[in-house]
């Protein structure tokens, strides 16, 4: 999933200055998920806005939407009736949100109310950890199913770096060596061998950014 936090409300205060009608919209998905941009953050968002706009005497409408998801042209179509009855559009999705909004509303400023962080997974109640950089050319078949470029601190694809120690990162003393760990789980799985083959230099030509993916079934129709 995609994790991500909320930006202060001090800089989506100062963002919305002047606008006077407000629509705040949501996303079911990811940030959801972390309790950044679903709907009962969307609420929050919209409550401190209200209260911030009192003590100052200022008068501003908000309107609240939450979407299914906002990286999708169906569930974003679902704004076309309301979405010109304000002067400025608040995303609460991660950045591929809100650029998709923005994209389809070109006539709206869309303004962002999180920083997308990272690909990740949930390891606890309120605990999200990186995982996944998208680097378009996935290592984890050899590496034990442990990513070295997310992982590693210095994303080596070939490792451990000389300042590991006791199985610890140089970098954080209290972060396990990503090199040491695949070595382990390699040992657990019977498959060290793999570690002693040499990767290539990352292919970054892979990279394209931003990068697009066709469905095998639909590229026909492109």
């Amino acid at each position: 999933m995609i994790v991500a936090d909320r930006k202060p409300f001090d800089d989506i205060k100062a963002m919305l200055e002047g606008f006077e009608k407000i629509l705040i919209v949501g996303c079911g998905e990811c940030v959801s998920v972390c309790m950044v941009g679903g709907e009962k953050e969307v609420e929050i968002l919209a409550s401190q806005l209200r209260m911030a706009a009192g003590k100052e005497g200022k008068k501003i409408e908000i309107g609240e939407i939450t979407l299914e998801r906002q990286c999708d042209r169906e569930y974003l179509e679902l704004l076309k009736d309301r979405i010109n009855n304000y002067d400025v559009v608040v995303s609460m999705a991660c950045g591929a949100g809100v650029q998709f909004l923005a994209e389809m509303y070109d006539h709206k400023i869309v303004l962002p109310a999180t920083n997308t962080r990272f690909i990740g997974v949930t390891e606890g109640e309120g605990v999200w950890a990186e995982r996944c950089r998208a680097c378009s050319d996935c290592v984890l078949a050899e590496t034990g199913g442990i990513c070295p470029v997310t992982i590693c601190a210095k994303g080596l694809l070939n490792g451990p770096c000389g300042g590991t120690n006791d199985g610890k990162c140089e970098v954080d003393k209290n972060k396990d060596c990503a090199w040491t760990l695949i070595y382990n789980r390699l040992d657990k799985l019977g498959r060290l061998d793999s570690i002693r083959e040499i990767f290539p230099a990352k292919r970054y030509s892979v990279q394209t950014r931003p990068g697009r993916r066709i469905h095998e079934a639909f590229k026909e129709k492109e």
